[in-house]
């Protein structure tokens, strides 16, 4: 193993760098080349490579996104894409390759493994914290403590106002982000994709708690089967009059800022673990975390099965709103 190459795609998350950092240094200290490809797989095609060395990745663990960009790439998905990329990867000479991304990323990566015979590991970064075979992905805390952050802030202008908020957070296929935030802030309902909303009972249950109180906060995830979050206050709107509702769109905001410690922790772990897997002879595993230790799973599983969140949280959060 002279020369590994590690890319990241798909949408960007809080410690990709710090991944980044930790695989660079790895290999460097190991005598392995470290190959960044640039903007994913898209980069990939277009034999965007670039040796990297300690100047590259010092300082960066700290950064938000990717130093390595990202791009979507619907060529890679055709098989003539990925002959291109094949032999761009065979002409640089690469041994082996670290993907860092969601469940799309794996998907390519699995691709590419079966058709090249290359030796592959995925690194989990998303903030949607959906991908099998890990408790944490890379970015899925930095996103939560934002969210949690500016749900406090909703809640001050709330209660001074005495309404009604649905706020809507990422989560298009999962809801972790969501259910996380409704029980760190303390949010009265949370609404997610894994559960069927019922509009009539959320009227009831919003009619039922505001009585004689300041605010009401609502998390939505983007995915949830009502709509996003203006188009569920719409529904709810007719039967709601004597209420002032309102809503927020997080979007990307999510996304971005310096990561936590522990998205940096893991993302450092998770890198040098990555190069260890590849220099021993390992190959086609999504790397995940076990509480605190550091697992594997093959990529075509973690491509096949989707994680999701804890719904019995749901009766947690019901059973705390005061009626």
């Amino acid at each position: 193993m002279k020369r590994i190459a590690l890319l990241t795609s798909g949408g960007d998350s809080p410690g990709m760098n710090a991944a980044i950092r930790s695989i660079v240094k790895t290999c460097l200290h190991q005598g392995i080349t470290p190959i960044g490809i640039k903007d994913g797989y898209r980069g990939m095609m277009e034999n965007q490579f670039v040796e990297l060395n300690y100047s590259h990745v010092d300082h960066i663990i700290h950064l938000g996104g990717t130093i390595l960009g990202s791009a979507r790439c619907e060529a890679f998905r055709e098989i003539q894409g990925r002959k291109q990329a094949i032999e761009l990867l065979k002409d640089a000479n690469i041994d082996g390759l670290i993907v860092i991304g969601g469940d799309g990323t794996y998907a390519g990566a699995a691709q590419l493994g079966l058709e090249m015979q290359m030796p592959i590991v995925g690194i989990p970064g998303t903030i949607d914290n959906d991908i099998y075979g890990t408790d944490f992905t890379i970015g899925f805390d930095t996103a939560l403590n934002t969210v949690v952050e500016a749900v406090d802030r909703i809640r001050d202008t709330a209660t001074s106002h005495h309404r009604v908020f649905f706020v809507e957070v990422m989560g298009r296929d999962a809801g972790y982000i969501a259910l996380h935030a409704a029980l760190a802030t303390g949010s009265e309902m949370v609404l997610i994709p894994e559960e069927i909303t019922d509009i009539d009972q959320l009227v009831n249950d919003i009619k039922s708690h505001n009585k004689g109180r300041r605010s009401t906060i609502i998390i939505v995830a983007e995915g949830d089967d009502a709509g996003n979050s203006m188009e569920i206050m719409k529904q709810v709107k007719p039967h709601l009059m004597e209420f002032d509702l309102r809503h927020s769109v997080l979007g990307h905001i999510q996304r971005g800022g310096s990561p936590t410690a522990k998205d940096r922790i893991l993302a450092t772990r998770m890198g040098h673990f990555a190069v260890q897997l590849l220099k021993n002879g390992k190959t086609q595993l999504a790397i995940g975390v076990d509480g605190e230790h550091l697992i594997t799973c093959s990529i075509l599983s973690a491509v096949k099965e989707h994680a999701s969140p804890n719904v019995k949280d749901l009766e947690l959060i019901a059973s705390l709103r005061t009626q």
